[in-house]
């Protein structure tokens, strides 16, 4: 069975830092790329963050770059996302995704709240 569980997410207030994990397990998570989606109370989910099966190649949201940074841990089925000078506007629940690279097979984590105010 395959689980992708968050943690991390909290109550912070604008121009503070959280950093959001998600373990992997029931796949071989170095073939997997993984990612982080997020969806604000009334809005579609939207693209965070990518990152490539060997940790090399990121890709960003643009209103993020310069403030959020992927990463994993291959070792640990781990991956995370750090998330410095947080706004208001960061405010979502935050989803862990991964896909099998080259394949359809895609999953997705339960969320975990991030809501940035003062």
């Amino acid at each position: 069975q395959v689980q992708l569980v968050e943690s991390g997410g909290g109550l912070v207030q604008p121009g503070g830092s959280l950093r959001l994990s998600c373990v992997a397990s029931g796949i071989i998570f170095s073939g997997y790329g993984m990612g982080w989606y997020r969806q604000a109370a009334g809005k579609q989910r939207e693209l965070v963050a990518l990152i490539s099966r060997d940790g090399e190649t990121t890709t960003y949201l643009d209103s993020v770059k310069g403030r959020f940074t992927i990463s994993r841990d291959n070792v640990k089925n781990t991956v995370y996302l750090q998330m410095n000078s947080l706004k208001p506007e960061d405010t979502a629940v935050y989803y862990c995704y991964g896909n099998k690279v080259g394949t359809w097979n895609e999953y997705w984590g339960q969320g975990t709240q991030v809501t940035v105010s003062s």
